[in-house]
């Protein structure tokens, strides 16, 4: 009789074993800003992906996601490459994560790059778009919810061309993102540029780089600034007076989030983003709403596309039933599955950025008297980021 019950006790580890296996538990690292100038885009961020983990049935570690267990890790990078680095290292060596999501920088993003892959970690932007991970560094590893840098820039480049605007100064910080989003913008925009700037990550004081653009005349300006950078420049662009003979194209400077800061001297500028806030789908307007209501702010859409991030996740989990244990077998069905965005369907390229709409808005005076952000239609359909072609058929999903 001894020897019977050890045997079943035995037995029934194997299957609780077997079973645990089949259950392996998901983990997640999650990596942005949290602290310095620009922790308000990174809080913003964080906030819109735990409402998509919410509304997709996750709120604590070892909750379901997709009907398969799972744990979140969150890491700091304070703007800094190394720190950023440190960070994933600790997600790989000490929590053993499947996938780090997040990436608030592209210049943080591209020298963690080397440790997630070769780890054969899944690396999910939720913000930077790094040009070399769309073209000839391209990793069947990577999928974002984001954009492309110098994608958002072209829709910028060809926003302007429609405009008829026929000078141009450029002023972005001087990181990867900036020269990228630079360099995508001269690919399309067909008038002279008349100046440019490069500003220090983090700038706060733009006095003299207003005075160098008033000095070159220009009808307009390309700024992408984003975070307290933007909110400072716009500020002091309105007190100058520059406002008045100058227009105003921000990138990544101007939503939901900074606009009740900047106030009116966010007014007349425009700019593009591939989200529509005003969007009548329900998905969006569940989205907005229920963060509203839990933030008590208007999600920007750094927090929007952050969102999508466990919506796309679960979705996928759903579809593989569960597996996600082969990194590249997963990663194919994340760019195969179509899930319910609230920016409404999209595709995938091959190098794993998204192919969707961009629209043009405006800062207008509303209703109430107050500074508000309208849709003036789209400016691309369907756009695909100009690299794709770059990628290494190697390196294709």
């Amino acid at each position: 009789m001894k020897f019977r019950i050890v045997l079943l006790s035995a037995l029934a580890g194997a299957f609780t074993a077997s079973g645990a296996s089949a259950q392996q538990e998901l983990r997640i690292g999650y990596l942005v800003t949290l602290s310095g100038p620009t922790a308000a885009i990174g809080v913003d961020t964080v906030k819109g992906w735990k409402l998509g983990l919410e509304h997709e049935g996750w709120t604590k570690d070892g909750d379901k996601l997709g009907g398969v267990p799972m744990k979140m890790f969150y890491g700091d990078d304070q703007l800094k490459p190394d720190v950023g680095v440190k960070e994933v290292d600790k997600f790989i060596k000490q929590d053993k994560v499947h996938i780090v999501a997040g990436f608030q920088w592209s210049h943080v993003m591209l020298p963690a790059k080397p440790l997630l892959v070769d780890a054969k970690i899944i690396m999910m932007s939720n913000i930077a778009g790094a040009t070399p991970l769309a073209g000839k560094d391209c990793t069947p590893y990577f999928i974002s919810t984001s954009w492309n840098n110098d994608q958002t820039a072209q829709v910028s480049g060809t926003l302007l061309n429609e405009d008829k605007i026929q000078t141009v100064y450029t002023a972005a910080p001087n990181i990867q993102a900036g020269k990228d989003v630079i360099n995508g913008f001269r690919s399309v925009y067909k008038g002279k540029e008349v100046g440019q700037t490069l500003f220090k990550s983090g700038e706060s004081d733009f006095q003299a780089d207003i005075s160098k653009i008033r000095a070159a005349k220009p009808e307009a300006v390309f700024l992408f600034a984003p975070g307290s950078m933007g909110i400072a420049f716009l500020k002091q662009w309105a007190a100058s007076g520059a406002n008045k003979e100058v227009k105003l194209y921000t990138l990544f400077v101007v939503d939901s989030m900074s606009l009740p800061v900047i106030g009116e001297a966010a007014l007349g500028t425009f700019h593009t983003n591939y989200w529509d806030i005003t969007s009548d789908r329900p998905a969006n307007q569940r989205f907005v709403k229920e963060f509203v209501a839990k933030n008590g702010t208007i999600p920007s859409h750094f927090a929007a596309q952050a969102y999508d991030g466990p919506r796309l996740l679960a979705a996928a989990l759903k579809k593989s039933g569960g597996k996600f244990e082969d990194p590249l077998a997963f990663m194919k069905v994340l760019r195969h599955t179509p899930y319910d965005s609230i920016r409404g369907p999209y595709s995938y390229n091959v190098n794993g950025f998204p192919i969707e709409n961009f629209y043009k808005r405006e800062v207008v005076k509303g209703a109430d008297g107050k500074p508000q952000i309208v849709t003036r239609g789209i400016v691309f359909k369907d756009h695909k980021d100009p690299y794709w072609q770059e990628c290494p058929e190697a390196n294709r999903l």
